[in-house]
């Protein structure tokens, strides 16, 4: 087996620190790289907030079928999809913010859904349910009124390279450990494994959410490294500034089901970074490899 330093090797040679796990959904094992780092999951809150309106829906707390008015979004910036780049109100029943929120990232559709369930109750569903390891603090309009975003491209990255301190804090508050909506590996490993093996989560809800994970159109990290006519690749990424983030789900044909996660910080000062991209794809898939292989 690859000496996990050699994977921290591979990553440092991209200009990247990483957090990444991979578990095996039938027997519980694993491999890790500094799996129980806190860090700043950017999107990815996206993935439990999904979670928590749906159980919601369930239990009648909130109707699926209820129409929304949501604002738009912002349209000046790179990347967004949905409703953040309408230029114009729109009407959207939850179920189908639920949808753009976790399969597009739809950043306005997300507040949308914060406005019906605060990060504080989302943290509360998920306690309910068993699931520990989220820091929820804030909604998604605050990552696009961050102090850097009035900067130029360059040095907004420049920005948080240099701000982030060893033990995770940053003046940039949705960088900054002790502020922004946090997890670690582990955590988000658990959230998966309990969505895709039904413990503690209703089976309808679960069904669901992995449908919705399953029509992510956001696959240019982790998925070259796992779709194929023999696998299956369920997940949410989360990018912002210099974090980039993948938690998801491959099935294989033959029955095998691994959790990957992987999450990054970048000390190198660009938005497009595909050697990074590169290099979190095949940490995972070496990872997930040697853990399949044992």
């Amino acid at each position: 087996m690859t000496a996990l330093h050699e994977w921290r090797d591979h990553l440092d040679d991209a200009g990247l620190a990483g957090s990444f796990l991979v578990r095996d959904l039938d027997d519980g094992a694993e491999l890790a790289l500094d799996a129980d780092v806190e860090l700043p999951i950017a999107s990815l809150v996206k993935l439990p907030l999904a979670l928590a309106t749906l159980d919601r829906v369930r239990r009648g707390e909130l109707d699926g079928a209820a129409p929304v008015e949501v604002a738009p979004g912002r349209v000046d910036t790179p990347g967004p999809t949905g409703i953040t780049r309408f230029q114009h109100p729109a009407r959207v029943a939850v179920d189908d913010l639920v949808y753009l929120s976790t399969s597009l990232s739809d950043s306005a559709a997300t507040d949308a859904l914060f406005d019906l369930t605060p990060p504080a109750q989302v943290a509360a569903v998920l306690r309910d349910l068993g699931i520990d390891g989220f820091s929820l603090r804030h909604r998604m309009d605050v990552l696009m009124a961050t102090p850097a975003e009035t900067l130029d491209g360059g040095l907004r990255h420049d920005l948080a390279i240099g701000t982030t301190a060893p033990g995770g804090g940053s003046p940039i508050a949705e960088l900054d450990v002790a502020r922004a909506n946090t997890a670690t590996a582990r955590s988000l490993a658990a959230l998966l494994a309990a969505v895709w093996t039904g413990a503690a989560i209703d089976p309808g809800v679960a069904a669901r959410l992995r449908q919705l994970l399953a029509a992510n159109v956001h696959r240019n990290r982790l998925a070259p490294e796992f779709v194929s006519d023999a696998s299956a690749w369920s997940s949410k990424t989360g990018t912002l500034l210099n974090l980039r983030h993948e938690a998801g789900v491959v099935e294989h044909a033959d029955g095998g089901r691994y959790v990957v996660v992987a999450l990054t910080r970048s000390r190198v000062a660009a938005a497009a970074q595909p050697a990074a991209e590169i290099a979190m794809g095949r940490v995972a898939r070496g990872l997930h490899d040697e853990l399949r292989s044992r």
